[in-house]
This record gives C-alpha cells, structure tokens and sequence, in this order.
C-alpha cells in the first residue's frame, strides 16, 4: 500500500484528533497512562484508518476480521480512543473511563466491551495470546491465512519471560500471519528501560529467535506504511517492527519523561499545557 499526500495528511489529522480525545479522558477520569497512549496514537491511526487491517465497527464478531492484540492493556486509552473514532461506540462513552460500570475499564475487559479481542493488564501475556491466535488460524485455513494477527507490545514489557517463549514458539512454527508492534519508547513505570534492564541490540534478539525484524520512526506514516508493507510481504516468518516513539508524542513539556507513563495530568498547570499543545 503507497499513501498519497492527501492520506497522509488525513491520518495525520485523526490522530490529533485522537491524541485529544486520549487527553479529554485522562482529565475527566483523574487516572491512567499519558505516555504510551499519546505516542502510539500514530499506529494505531495507522491500523485503522489506513486500510491496513480489516474489521467492520459494526459487526465485531466478523469472522474474517484480523485480530488487534494490545499486550500492554495500560495504553488502553489510545485504542478505546480509536475504537470511538472508527464507530465501535458512540464517542460520548469515552468520558466514562475508569469510572465504576462503564464498558471502558482501566485495562482492556472483554465482558465489558466484547468488541475487544482480549481482555489485558498483566504485562508479558498478550504475545502468547496472538500465537495461539495465529495457531489457530492457520489450523483453520491451512498454509494461506485468512487474517492478519497484530500484537502490539511495550519495550518495557519485554523484561518479562513470558514474551521469549512466545517469539521462540512463533519463529519456530514459521507464523507469517503475526505481526508484532513494539512501542520503542525507551520508558517505563520506574525509568528508562535501558537503565531497568537493557534490552539493546533488541533487533538482533529478534532475529535469533527467527522473526523478520524492522525498525520504523513510528510517527511517520509514510514509514509506517512501508513497515507493514513489508511485513505483509514476508511469507516464511513473523514480522515485529520496533517502532521508534517519543512518549508523550505531541505535548512537548511531556516527551520522554518516563514520570509521565502512569499519571494524567490533574494540576491547572498540567490541564493547561497539555490542552495548549493540542490546541484544546
């Protein structure tokens, strides 16, 4: 898929729109994640504007739809955001976050909201969940896969175990329909990862273990799109892009501040200066 400037400039201007919607939340709700939900509002854009994944907003259980995995459930705000945008729910609902009884829980529920492909929270488990789904799928439907599987992981989250398991099963069995976004933003809750547990040379651990390996500036659509272009065109392996991120991407008091990754703004000064920079 080539995006034409006029794409471009259209998925630029919903994913403002989705980055202030992210922030509208956080204010109302006075509790979640700012970091990584701003900084993968880009792909997640991407993925559901762009014509890159299939799904139909109102029929959820399509059986042909791909699968969206979110193994970090802590950015849930960017992919309830985007769910609201693309028509899964009336917009209105988003003012709900976190509130007792709403479908849009602090973490990904999927009793709560059943459009949701897993339910999420407990970090290294989302992987594991995307290869059983590529499993599965191919089980179904034989060599040629019917649907894509994305997973979308924290760097963070890859101090967990869980996750090598889950790259050594999906190189081994060759699971070309699994796709794996790594949010590169280089924080997590307690500081920068590679202070916390180095995790460089992250490609070259990837590629080890038998998975075709990218990286991509992950708010640039036009690389975003040639990231997914090639990881649609491999077919003897599965694909991660380590798209490079810049936390709190598009309030720039907030960038690369890993203090940022679990709290909203709440003070009139932090409410101010998010709004401003979104022209709120």
């Amino acid at each position: 898929m080539s995006l034409t400037d006029a794409k471009v400039r259209e998925l630029e201007t919903k994913a403002h729109d989705i980055r202030v919607s992210i922030i509208e939340m956080l204010i109302e709700a006075k509790s979640g994640h700012t970091a990584g939900p701003l900084d993968m509002a880009d792909i997640f854009t991407y993925l559901y504007f762009s014509g890159a994944m299939k799904y139909d907003s109102k029929r959820p259980d399509w059986l042909e739809r791909d699968r969206l995995v979110l193994s970090n459930g802590h950015i849930a705000p960017v992919l309830y955001a985007t769910m609201a945008h693309a028509g899964y729910f009336p917009m209105d609902k988003l003012a709900t976050l976190r509130k007792f009884g709403s479908i849009l829980q602090g973490h990904p529920h999927r009793e709560w909201l059943p459009a949701l492909e897993t339910s999420s929270g407990p970090l290294g488990c989302g992987l594991s969940q995307a290869v059983g789904m590529a499993i599965a799928d191919r089980m179904d439907h034989g060599a040629v896969s019917s649907k894509q599987i994305f997973c979308l992981l924290g760097d963070g989250e890859l101090d967990e175990g869980n996750n090598w398991e889950a790259i050594m099963l999906a190189g081994k069995e060759r699971l070309h329909n699994l796709t794996v976004v790594v949010d590169r933003n280089c924080i997590q809750i307690d500081g920068f990862t590679e202070d916390i547990m180095p995790l460089e040379p992250l490609g070259d651990k990837w590629r080890a273990f038998g998975w075709h390996v990218q990286e991509c500036d992950g708010h640039n659509f036009l690389d975003i799109d040639r990231a997914f272009g090639e990881a649609r065109a491999i077919f003897d392996k599965p694909s991660v892009i380590l798209a490079r991120t810049i936390a709190s991407k598009g309030i720039p008091a907030f960038e690369r501040k890993f203090e940022w990754h679990g709290k909203p703004p709440t003070t009139p000064e932090e409410i101010a200066t998010a709004r401003e920079a979104l022209h709120m």
